[in-house]
Order: structure tokens, then C-alpha cells, then sequence
């Protein structure tokens, strides 16, 4: 791989990308994506009305799970990526803009598909140097803890979602069918997934460069993320490799047992386009929304 980029010339600019700075562009897009996906979920709303400290605190573990959850594995204080005043105000500020701005404009700015697409690719970027700093990190705490380097670059890559029972709790909701561990996203799985990659290449077992590797596994999370919220759809580009290697060696396969325990709850459902979760949330949030009008 790095023969192919020194052809096409991409080295300096694989090295180059992996140093340029998240803070405020990137962070911003993280921030808006993420607080966007809490406003779907049942009961946000509600919730904002009623109680906006419980909603920020929300809000800040959507944004900051991740290093919380990874702060507490790895010993330290959950409390102190709270020192960063300037990434704290500015997820506050679009927490605030998301759910209290007049006439709901700026949730409808972000939320136009098109706007949308551009932000979930930036989400994507930040997620990648969050799974690489994460295993860098554990690398320098446990030299030859392999494991730990995986497990602490997955939850910095997916502890939002690992810690969402959690936070429904604060939200007053509880729905234990949703442990992510459970049902695993394509975001969790891609998490786990980028973890092992490089953990290999920190290990010095994959023969490429940490830039190389940032670049290369940026553009298959943010087209795979791109493509999937603009298509509406949950599935996972993983799907086929999965059901194949389940069935090799565990005798059935992962997405074609889901698949039929969906159709044997509704056989008479109608078929549509596939949704994410946090889509068909927001339908049910309008629908109720009309009602109550």
C-alpha cells in the first residue's frame, strides 16, 4: 500500500491529514451530528421542556461518552476532558441551537440532507482519530496489552453508543433491547474493527504507516457513513463477510438470523426503505408531535 501512494503521490498528503487539527471544524461537525441523533431519540424533546439540565448532561454524553468511558478503563478522573472550556462551550452552544433555537431553524439547517451528508463525513473523520488516540494511548500505558489497546480504541470510537442505557436513564427512558453489545451498529462494529487495525499497525504487524492507515480507514468510514444516511438505510458493508464467517464458525449466520426474527415479528409488514434508528425515532417524534397539535 504505501508502494501505491508513493506512486500517486498520496504520502505527504496521507501525512499531512493525519496532523491537521479537528478544533473547531471537525469537533463542530462531531458535535452537531451527534446532539442532531440525541433530538431523535423518543422523549429528547420532552425532556428539554421539562428539564434542561438533564438534557445537556445528555447532550455532553453524546459528545464526550467516549472519552469518559475510556477515562474510567484507563484509571482516570471521568471528569477531566470537562477541562477543555472551549469544546465544552461549543457543544453547548449547539445543544442549545438544536433544540432552542426560534422557529427550530438551525435543527433545520443541519438536518437538510444535503448539509447533513457533509457533516456525517467530518463525524467520521473525528471518529477515526479518536480510535487511533485511543489505542496510542493504551499503547503507552500497556506496552504489550494487545487486548487493551483494542478494547480502549473501540470504546473511544463507539462510547456513545456503548453507554446509551445510560443516558436513556437520564432521559426517563429505559429499553434494555437497545444495548449495543446486543445489536451492534455498523459505527460499533467499524469501531471494533479500526481498533484491531491499529493496534496491528502500533504492534508493528501491519506494514504501513499510522498516516496511511488514518487516511485509507477515514474514506471507508466516511463514504460507508455518506452513502448510508443518504440510501436511509441501517445495513452494514460488513453484512456478507459476517454471515459468512458466523456460519464457518458458529454454525449460523448473524444477518440472516435477523433478518428472519424481523420478518417472523411482522410478516405483514409492508415493505420500505430500510431506516435508521434515529430516523424512524424522529418520525415517531413529528407523528406525536401532530397529534398533540
Amino acid at each position: 500500500m504505501e508502494n501505491v501512494l508513493a506512486v500517486l503521490n498520496l504520502g505527504d498528503f496521507a501525512q499531512a491529514f493525519s496532523k491537521m487539527g479537528m478544533f473547531p471544524v471537525f469537533d463542530l461537525a462531531y458535535y452537531i451530528v451527534s446532539i442532531l441523533y440525541l433530538k431523535y431519540e423518543p422523549g429528547s424533546v420532552e425532556v428539554s421542556r421539562r428539564s434542561p439540565v438533564a438534557s445537556w448532561l445528555c447532550a455532553m454524553l453524546y459528545c464526550f461518552g467516549s472519552y469518559i468511558l475510556a477515562d474510567i478503563m484507563l484509571g482516570s478522573s471521568p471528569l477531566d476532558y470537562f477541562q477543555h472550556n472551549s469544546h465544552i462551550l461549543l457543544a453547548s452552544a449547539v445543544w442549545y441551537l438544536i433544540f432552542y433555537c426560534p422557529l427550530n431553524l438551525f435543527y433545520k439547517c443541519v438536518a437538510f440532507l444535503p448539509v447533513k451528508l457533509v457533516l456525517v463525513a467530518l463525524k467520521e473523520v473525528v471518529r477515526t482519530r479518536k480510535i487511533a488516540a485511543g489505542v496510542h494511548h493504551a499503547h503507552h500505558a500497556y506496552h504489550h496489552g494487545f487486548f487493551i489497546m483494542v478494547i480502549v480504541g473501540y470504546v473511544k470510537g463507539s462510547g456513545v453508543a456503548l453507554i446509551s442505557n445510560f443516558e436513556q436513564l437520564l432521559r426517563g427512558v429505559w429499553r434494555p433491547e437497545t444495548n449495543e453489545i446486543l445489536n451492534m451498529s455498523f459505527p460499533t462494529k467499524a469501531s471494533l474493527y479500526g481498533a484491531i487495525l491499529f493496534t496491528l499497525q502500533e504492534a508493528h504487524w501491519l506494514p504501513v504507516s499510522k498516516s496511511t492507515l488514518i487516511l485509507v480507514f477515514t474514506l471507508f468510514m466516511a463514504t460507508s457513513k455518506v452513502v448510508m444516511t443518504a440510501r436511509h438505510s441501517h445495513g452494514s458493508p460488513f453484512a456478507l463477510i459476517e454471515s459468512w464467517v458466523c456460519h464457518l464458525l458458529f454454525g449460523s449466520p448473524l444477518a440472516g438470523s435477523e433478518e428472519d426474527h424481523h420478518h417472523a415479528s411482522s410478516p405483514a409488514a409492508p415493505s420500505s426503505p430500510l431506516k435508521t434508528k434515529e430516523e424512524l425515532s424522529e418520525g415517531a417524534r413529528k407523528r406525536k408531535a401532530k397529534k398533540a397539535e
